[in-house]
Parts: C-alpha cells; sequence; structure tokens
C-alpha cells in the first residue's frame, strides 16, 4: 500500500488499482458523520470495511477522495488516502462484485420510483446520470432503470417551457490585477478548474497564464496565485467549490454565473445542493473533454468553447462583463 500519486493517477499506475479513503470521524456532532457518508455514497465509494472505503484508482476518484479527507479532517476527524493492491483476502473480482451491488441496489430504487407513477421525470433522468457516473464495472440493473424511465417518459404529458432566463444588467467591467499574472493549479484538470481557468481568463484577468504542477503544496512565486489546490490563495471555502469562491470573492454578480456555479457546484461535491436539470449533461460533456484531451491546455480550450455557449444559454451577453459588487481582495 503507498500514497497516491497526485500526478495523474490511472487504473494502470504501479501500487495497486484501488484507492482507499481509511478515516476516524469524531463522535460530534451527529450531522457530520452523516454528511461524510451521504458524499461517500454519492462518489460511489463502498466499504471495505468500517471507516475504509474503496473507489478504483482513476484521476477523479483520487480528486473526490483528497477533497473528502480535506473535509474530514477540517471537521476534526482523520484521513489518509492510499493507493492498494489486494494480495489476500478479498480478490479484485469480490471488490468489482461490491460496487456492481451497491448500484444494482440504487437501479433498483430508481425503477421503483419511476414504476410507481413519480412524475417528476426530469428528477429521475438526473438520478440516473448519477448512478450511471459512477457505475464503474457495469451493473446489470442499469437496462432495467433505463427501460422504467423510457416508460415514465411516455406517460409524461409535455411540460410548460420554462420562461427565457433573465438578463443582468452590467456596466463597468471587472479590473484585472496590476500586471499578467501566473494562475497555477493542479494537473489534471476536472470541472472546478477548468470552469475557474475560464472565469479568471475571461472576467477577471484576460491576460491570465496558466501553470499545472504535480503536487498540492505548491509554494507561489511572485506574480503567481494558486487556484483549487491545498491552502491556496483561491480554492474550496466552506461548502463553496473554486468556481464559487472566485465569484464571491471577485464580487461578480451575473445570473448567468450563478446558474453555472450551481452546475459546477453539483458536480464537483456531490452533493445534489442545487438539482439543476442540465447538470447531467454538463457533466457528461466534461467527461467527454477529459477522456479525449490528455493535456491540461487542451481541455481548458475545450472547455471554455462549451462554458462560452452555456454562459450564452444562461443569459449572458457575449462579450460583456458582470458587475462587481465589492473591490477584489
Amino acid at each position: 500500500m503507498v500514497r497516491v500519486n497526485a500526478r495523474s493517477p490511472t487504473r494502470e499506475a504501479p501500487g495497486g488499482r484501488w484507492l482507499l479513503l481509511i478515516h476516524q470521524l469524531p463522535p460530534k456532532p451527529d450531522y457530520f458523520r452523516v454528511k461524510v457518508w451521504r458524499r461517500l455514497q454519492r462518489i460511489g465509494a463502498v466499504a471495505i470495511k468500517s471507516s475504509v472505503y474503496a473507489l478504483p484508482h482513476t484521476d477523479q476518484a483520487a480528486e473526490d477522495f483528497q477533497w473528502l479527507r480535506r473535509e474530514i479532517v477540517a471537521g476534526g476527524g482523520e484521513a489518509s488516502v492510499c493507493q492498494a493492491a489486494f494480495v489476500d483476502g478479498l480478490s479484485d473480482g469480490q471488490i468489482e462484485a461490491m460496487f456492481r451491488t451497491q448500484r444494482d441496489a440504487e437501479y433498483a430504487e430508481l425503477t421503483r420510483a419511476a414504476e410507481d407513477g413519480d412524475s417528476d421525470a426530469a428528477r429521475l433522468d438526473r438520478r440516473l446520470a448519477e448512478i450511471v457516473s459512477i457505475d464503474h464495472f457495469g451493473a446489470a440493473g442499469r437496462r432495467v432503470a433505463e427501460a422504467a424511465l423510457a416508460k415514465a417518459r411516455e406517460r409524461r404529458k409535455p411540460s410548460t417551457p420554462a420562461p427565457p432566463p433573465s438578463r443582468a444588467r452590467r456596466t463597468d467591467p471587472v479590473q484585472p490585477g496590476k500586471g499578467t499574472h501566473t494562475w497555477v493549479t493542479r494537473v489534471g484538470v476536472h470541472v472546478d478548474r477548468i470552469s475557474s481557468a475560464w472565469l479568471i481568463r475571461r472576467f477577471i484577468d484576460p491576460a491570465a497564464r496558466f501553470q499545472f504542477v504535480a503536487t498540492q503544496n505548491h509554494a507561489p512565486a511572485p506574480g503567481e496565485r494558486r487556484f483549487d489546490m491545498f491552502e491556496a490563495e483561491y480554492t474550496h471555502e466552506g461548502d463553496r467549490c473554486t468556481f464559487e469562491t472566485l465569484l464571491a470573492r471577485f464580487g461578480l454578480e451575473d445570473a448567468a454565473l450563478a446558474a453555472l456555479a450551481e452546475l459546477v457546484h453539483d458536480i464537483d461535491c456531490k452533493d445534489g445542493k442545487f438539482g439543476r436539470d442540465e447538470t447531467a449533461g454538463f457533466e457528461r460533456v466534461i467527461r467527454g473533454i477529459v477522456r479525449r484531451h490528455a493535456t491540461d491546455e487542451a481541455r481548458l480550450e475545450r472547455g471554455a468553447a462549451v462554458l462560452d455557449d452555456l454562459y450564452e444559454a444562461f443569459g449572458g451577453p457575449g462579450g460583456s462583463r458582470p458587475t462587481p459588487r465589492r473591490k477584489r481582495r
């Protein structure tokens, strides 16, 4: 068992095909224990034994466990993330079966809701997409759930179209900091870092340069700003993802950006806080970008094009900037 390599873990990485979160939570408050348990369910981890949870060794799993470890420590608990290969006891096949069993139970619950006439088809679709995104080993219950949802859609009456999004009034642009800054983040960018980089370059620092580092503990040089990494100037704060932190810290008031922030939050934090209909589709697009493009630069470029279009769809006028409500810190 070895520590997670923060560079870019894959299933073929030496040291084992599994990631383990080993944690100990404080006895109180009860809500914190429930919060951690729900987050583990959201990311699709399975319990190997008490307080030991596993995920397949992927970039996304490493990020999910790292953020959860940080949250546990901030809440007064202890946690470690390890890369593991099982030599004795459980086999890889048995662990895969545990994942399938857990996903099958979730698919079965979704199937029952669809068959019982749950009228909120959009919510059912979102839940299906959430389960599929963590179904690493092809649980058999997916086909049954998809068939049940298809029948539910046939029974659903056409919904009334939603009113067009309102356009926020904007005046003066947010002024970037004096000079050009280099913005530093971790390698292997995903939804929060892709979206935050887009926000930085489009609304905060148009001449921003991005640098990608393999360590969480990068010490910034003069003129560098870190985002979405350990002890960064701009990262998760409370229950906010980095994109939300940037909006708050730079005082960007914009209905379209607020809508984007809700999508990024639910995908990155996996807590279902906002539950927007567009979240599942945006998550699939981001997943496709990550799979297709190996370099962080290419991911940012492709992601920026998608975010530009989404921003327009949510009512953001092209080429303008949101109104700041307070000076940047």
